[in-house]
């Protein structure tokens, strides 16, 4: 493993997030190594950790051997899992660290693998989930309604009165990561229908993605709701909320009038920007809905536009959404695939 200086102050092992100490086991190895496990990361992952890693300019030894000792034994403690169980490692655990230490990793674990219950309610009609949930805290519903299908969940808030429906869609929104003790709680809620396991990460879990995914399947009476009541007393958090329920790709979701009348208050540079990116459906369905030489010269707008940042292609991306989503509140245009029957035009 790489050396490496003793000269800067890190926080004690027992004070440090995951994160961190992940970004010390990485730096305390040989490059290669320390490559090849990036290579198995998600992207966003290699971006937080290369943030953690490029604040640590160096860190003392005794940290380092704290943190290699406590990968080591969460290592053990998982083929003690793999091999036994849950109870058949913290037995071994508890004979090998004694049972505080024994419990800690168990915990561990535990938070970081799935959670149990959540499929059978994913087989339950909206009807059984509301009678299930009505007499639980708000937030214990927000979390199980987190871990259900944006279908399930729209249908349960609209049964919802209102009052509950919007204080359990904030919680949703705001939903962050979960303790291993709350985590346990609500296992214990949803225990006597569970059967299976969950396939989420509870680090995943809620958050302002998952109430928008939810809200763009709920009637538009229920979506209205929901955000008037969050924008009164958090705007900044129903703006985002707002800016994920449409995304770019969503374009192909409306009729060939509702794209004539976008096209006329786009800026055509923006649109030559936000279509860079884009998907060739979203493409096909811009260039047919403009006239012959309007497209040709789309197209020479492209071929010629060069390099650019990721950034100016979504921030066009960004403007012509918010012009979809003023035409869409005064009724202009439509777009399909969002809402229930009550939302059907015929």
């Amino acid at each position: 493993m790489n050396e490496i200086p003793a000269t800067s102050e890190v926080a004690k092992p027992e004070a440090l997030s995951g994160r961190e100490k992940a970004a010390i086991l990485l730096i305390s190895m040989e490059h290669d190594i320390a490559a090849e496990i990036f290579k198995q990361l998600p992207a966003k992952e290699i971006e937080k950790l290369s943030v953690e890693i490029a604040q640590m300019e160096s860190v003392r030894s005794g940290a380092i051997k704290e943190v290699h000792q406590e990968f080591y034994k969460l290592i053990r403690a998982r083929e003690y899992v793999a091999k036994g169980g849950i109870e058949f490692a913290q037995t071994v655990l508890e004979k090998a660290f004694g049972l505080t230490e024994a419990r800690e990793l168990i915990d561990k674990i535990k938070a970081a693998t799935q959670v149990r219950g959540f499929n059978t309610l994913k087989k339950a009609d909206s009807s059984q989930l509301v009678n299930f949930l009505i007499k639980e805290h708000p937030q214990t519903i927000a979390l199980i309604l987190s871990h259900l299908t944006p279908d399930q969940t729209a249908d349960v808030l609209a049964e919802f009165p209102e009052e509950l429906r919007a204080d359990v869609a904030y919680r949703i929104a705001t939903l962050g990561k979960i303790s291993p003790h709350l985590l346990r709680d609500i296992e214990e809620v949803v225990d006597s229908l569970a059967e299976a396991v969950i396939s989420e990460d509870m680090s995943k879990t809620g958050g302002t993605r998952a109430l928008a995914e939810i809200l763009n399947k709920a009637n538009k009476n229920t979506e209205r709701a929901i955000l008037t009541h969050i924008e009164e007393f958090d705007p900044e958090l129903a703006s985002q909320i707002k800016g994920l329920m449409f995304v770019f790709e969503d374009i192909v979701m409306i009729d060939d009038r509702g794209i004539q009348k976008i096209l006329k208050q786009v800026d055509k540079k923006d649109l030559s920007l936000a279509l860079k990116a884009a998907d060739e459906s979203v493409k096909t369905k811009i260039m047919k809905n403009m006239s012959e030489r309007a497209g040709q010269l789309l197209k020479e707008d492209l071929e010629f536009l060069g390099p650019v940042r990721l950034k100016e292609v979504e921030e066009a991306q960004r403007r012509i959404i918010e012009i979809i989503k003023q035409l869409e509140d005064d009724g202009e245009i439509f777009v399909s695939g969002r809402g229930k029957e009550d939302d059907v035009i015929v």
